[in-house]
């Protein structure tokens, strides 16, 4: 049998003194995408910066395996580095870097590399942004500096296909887009797991629309900290009809 890409065991995390996550099972075998869906405050952007290694969250229990070793206590550069990718909700903007010079550097300590050409990466660049569809300018910006909220998210993608992850997690990639940039950014998705068919995917989201676009093998919904029930995109479709209410009660 396989080991897992990511397999969470009853991870349980605090802010501070606030408890968030309370018990958190799940498991992401290679090539599958998983959503994660919830009310707010459920703890759904808690849970991808955990996996992460956010340092404003503490794991109180449980194991977090990355191909069956527990990273639980390894720093977010090292659990970047070991292949896991986090496209933010809202992308930082940094000024005087520019999107290549950036990623020239990721790329460098993702690859445990001591060196990467300008070269090699302008190629690779090149050839990415053609096929997402974007303006080849698009490198010599500064990194998310003046850029539209699509255009943020779009340059997620870029860097999740450049830097080859084991996992990506998108904390609500979709979130402040209209249709038309939603499905720009869900067709980047696809056209990058099309290029790494094993990379396990985590999305997070509120929207149906997403979903559809991007078709999960599996759909949690997360209340309280805990997963409460999963299944498949029906039950997304089901969320978006009644709510969230039915699932509150599993916990009453």
């Amino acid at each position: 049998m396989s080991v897992p890409l990511l397999e969470l065991r009853n991870v349980h995390a605090v802010a501070e003194d606030t408890v968030i996550l309370r018990g958190v099972d799940l498991t992401i075998n290679p090539g599958e995408v998983h959503a994660l869906m919830g009310p707010n405050g459920a703890g759904k952007s808690t849970l991808a910066s955990v996996v992460m290694g956010h340092p404003g969250y503490r794991v109180t229990d449980g194991q977090i395996l990355l191909n069956g070793v527990d990273i639980a206590t390894w720093s977010p550069d090292q659990r970047a580095r070991a292949g896991i990718f986090l496209a933010f909700q809202y992308p930082e903007a940094i000024s005087g870097v520019s999107v290549i010079q950036f990623l020239r550097q990721a790329m460098v300590a993702r690859k445990g590399l001591s060196e990467l050409s300008v070269l090699e990466v302008r190629l690779e660049l090149a050839e990415w942004m053609d096929r997402l569809g974007m303006d080849p300018a698009f490198a010599e910006r500064h990194l998310n500096d003046g850029f539209s909220g699509g255009e943020r998210k779009r340059n997620e993608v870029l860097q999740m296909a450049l830097l080859e992850p084991v996992v990506a997690l998108l904390d609500e990639t979709d979130s402040g887009l209209d249709i038309d940039a939603l499905r720009i950014v869900a067709r980047g998705v696809r056209t990058v797991r099309s290029e790494h068919p094993a990379m396990g995917v985590v999305v997070v989201t509120h929207y149906v629309k997403l979903l559809e676009e991007i078709e999960p093998d599996q759909v949690h919904i997360l209340v309280d900290g805990q997963i409460v029930h999963s299944g498949g995109v029906e039950l997304a479709a089901a969320i978006e009809h009644d709510g969230y209410d039915a699932w509150r009660t599993v916990l009453r």
